[in-house]
């Protein structure tokens, strides 16, 4: 049994299989197998579960907390690196279906694909089961990793955290280049993290605001590696 079957039973949540296979289906596969149906309206719907049953968590979770620091604490937890986490501790990655060239540059455990699947996933979960499944799948993968950010005070984003990194070092704020290559229709960004001169982390991404955050959060896990962090 894998472990994202095993959450789901230990949920309660039941996702109907062809529901389950679509959110699984990356463009990539899609084109490759005659256009049929990617999991990208999933996603949407998935996103959109997401972002609502979170926020309505911390609002009613953490009464005294300011607007900003709401929107930083959800940033956190629903960001392209925290549901790659998400995805990782799950295995989703061994579910995805992908065409022969993501599968061949590692696509399986790029954490834009990962992210996406997984709102894709929650897309199928709500279909299946009702906003009452959605919610407490949702609940299941999310809470303790608001908790664990509320705690640590660490939530604002990792551009945000990058740059206050930078600053209590007295260096200069981050800067970024960003790249892209692909067609219009499956076009990829690649963002480098530069700091102190140097190439402190990278990001791949379907869009730019995505590839600096990955870039951002590479460079973010560099810096607190060193011995002075």
């Amino acid at each position: 049994m894998s472990r994202l079957t095993e959450q789901l039973e230990e949920l309660g949540v039941q996702v109907d299989a062809q529901l389950f296979e679509l959110s699984m289906t990356h463009r990539s596969f899609a084109y490759e197998n005659g256009q049929i149906e990617s999991n990208e309206r999933l996603e949407f719907l998935g996103d959109a579960v997401l972002q609502i049953v979170v926020t309505e968590h911390i609002f009613s979770t953490y009464p005294d907390l300011a607007e900003g620091q709401l929107a930083k604490l959800r940033s956190a937890v629903v960001s392209t690196h925290a549901l790659a986490d998400v995805a990782r501790g799950l295995g989703i990655g061994a579910e995805i279906r992908l065409g022969k060239g993501e599968l061949a540059t590692g696509g399986a455990d790029k954490a834009s694909i990962l992210a996406d699947t997984t709102e894709a996933l929650i897309g199928a979960v709500h279909l299946s089961g009702g906003a009452e499944a959605s919610a407490r799948f949702v609940h299941g993968l999310i809470d303790d990793r608001i908790t664990e950010a509320q705690t640590s005070g660490d939530y604002s984003d990792y551009k945000t955290t990058l740059q206050e990194m930078c600053a209590a070092r007295g260096w200069e704020p981050p800067e970024y280049r960003i790249a892209g290559s692909g067609p219009d229709h499956e076009r990829t960004f690649e963002a480098v993290a530069v700091v102190g001169g140097h190439d402190a982390g990278r990001g791949t991404a379907p869009s730019k605001k995505r590839a600096q955050q990955l870039a951002a959060a590479a460079a973010v896990d560099y810096l607190r590696a060193l011995p002075d962090a």
